[in-house]
């Protein structure tokens, strides 16, 4: 397919969202709706795109990172307008197929754009409607077709008379046309606005009258699943894209061996990957190109984002992002990994500790009550409660080592930068400032005063009399 392109639709506003982004810009499942259009798109073997953007455009053209070549719809007059607008993308593909399908509609899949494709071509078709059946067609264009099933005409909601509202196959707003034929139907279309002079719009389906009347082929697939023709156009109904997107992520990685025991409970995001025979407990939502390897538990109440847990590992209770969790290792509950860790084989990361862009080795210990940022922790290392590193001086952060088998007592305050050797202890409630050699106990505390009689004499809450 790497002979085609596509044009893909993303100049709406959006206003019922009424929000400061691009309406492709809003997310589903917590990933924004042209990303799963445009991964749809070159998953399916497509490689030379073009978004026509209109309505807070710069910032849509931020997002895409320069992946994909952009056009501006400055005037949005109409589908059949935002496409002219790609024209000279589409005269750099004269002898392809052309792929235009609408940036805000996410539901769209592989096997549908190859299929459609593959139905287009053995066809010689000049454009081919992709169609679904849907049980309500309230608001959507209805296809049309003769006593031979071929494509008739498509018909919009208000024009369609009683008979033709019954009609539960829908345009879904995505089309293959061949490039030549597309740019002559638009040009044609245009040609007609501009002589009328007010201001029309013109649409794709305008394109496919057009085509119909120059004796082209014209045909429509329908899609199997019929979701590719869901948008929104409000809070609503996004949320009910959401429930969509997420009961058929979770209902992918059940078919693929993954224990869900409370499926409604449990938010899978698109692009993760989970091992088999691993297990998702309620309230877990697991997000951004996070892999889990077999055999781990994940939950309850867990968020994992943008992670890789290796086999065997338990998350429970806690928040862990842009990191790396080997295996066997345990994780909670109320812990928080902030990114970039690295957290080894077999180690415990118990309750109420927080990691931060540090490295934490093999068989190591950090159980309870701890803070570790910006250091190097070697393996079989054990953390007493109540420790921290202290990294940052108000203006720059630090970083420290710690060797392998280092013991480091409760109540710790390692002030960064210090290195403690390999087997080096640390006694409880030190404040260490200087590095610690190897097999050395550092003891970094005042020596302990009592004052005798004091609170007698100077209770601070006694009242004067």
């Amino acid at each position: 397919m790497s002979k085609n392109c596509a044009v893909i639709l993303a100049a709406g506003e959006g206003t019922r969202m009424k929000s400061l982004k691009p309406k492709a810009m809003t997310p589903v499942l917590f990933k924004p709706m042209i990303n799963w259009v445009t991964d749809c798109v070159t998953s399916s073997g497509i490689e030379d795109i073009c978004v026509v953007t209109g309505h807070l455009g710069e910032m849509l053209v931020e997002h895409l990172g320069g992946k994909f070549e952009t056009v501006e719809q400055t005037c949005r007059l109409g589908t059949g307008h935002a496409v002219l607008q790609a024209k000279e993308f589409i005269e750099k593909h004269a002898d392809s197929n052309v792929l235009v399908l609408n940036g805000d509609a996410p539901f769209v899949d592989i096997d549908t754009l190859r299929n459609s494709l593959e139905y287009h071509e053995e066809n010689g078709y000049s454009a081919t409607v992709i169609s679904a059946e849907i049980p309500d067609p309230f608001g959507y264009g209805r296809i049309i077709r003769d006593e031979n099933s071929n494509l008739l005409k498509i018909v919009e909601q208000k024009e369609a008379n009683d008979a033709e509202k019954e009609i539960k196959e829908v345009n879904s707003g995505a089309y293959w046309f061949r490039s030549s034929k597309l740019l002559a139907a638009l040009d044609t279309l245009s040609q007609i606005r501009e002589k009328a002079n007010d201001g029309k719009e013109f649409y794709l389906t305008d394109a496919i009258e057009i085509l119909k009347l120059s004796n082209d082929k014209v045909g429509a697939f329908v899609a199997k699943r019929p979701e590719i023709v869901l948008g929104a156009n409000n809070r609503a109904q996004l949320a009910q894209l959401n429930e969509i997107a997420r009961k058929r992520e979770v209902d992918k990685h059940l078919e693929n061996g993954v224990s869900i025991p409370f499926p409604n409970d449990v938010i899978i995001c698109p692009d993760v990957e989970i091992g088999n025979d691993t297990v998702i407990l309620p309230g877990t939502t697991i997000k951004y190109n996070t892999k889990i390897a077999s055999n781990c538990e994940i939950g309850p109440y867990s968020t994992i984002d943008n992670c890789i847990i290796g086999e065997g590992t338990l998350v429970q209770n806690s928040y862990c992002y842009d990191s790396k969790i080997g295996c066997n290792a345990e994780i909670g509950p109320f812990v928080r990994i902030r990114p970039n860790c690295v957290v080894g084989d077999n180690t415990r990361v118990g309750n109420f500790v927080e990691l931060k862009n540090s490295v934490i080795g093999n068989e190591t210990k950090v159980s309870h009550l701890t803070y570790i940022g910006d250091s190097d922790v070697g393996e079989d290392v054990n953390f007493g409660c109540g420790c921290a590193t202290v990294n940052f001086d108000g203006r720059n952060k630090h970083r420290s080592t710690i060797g392998d088998g280092a013991f480091i007592g409760c109540g710790t305050n390692i002030v960064s930068p210090v290195n403690i050797g390999k087997d080096g202890y640390v006694a409880a409630g030190s404040t260490i400032i200087e590095d610690v050699p190897e097999n050395a106990l550092a003891i970094a505390r005042t020596r302990q005063t009592n004052k005798d009689g004091w609170v007698l004499r100077k209770k601070p809450y006694r009242r004067m009399k």
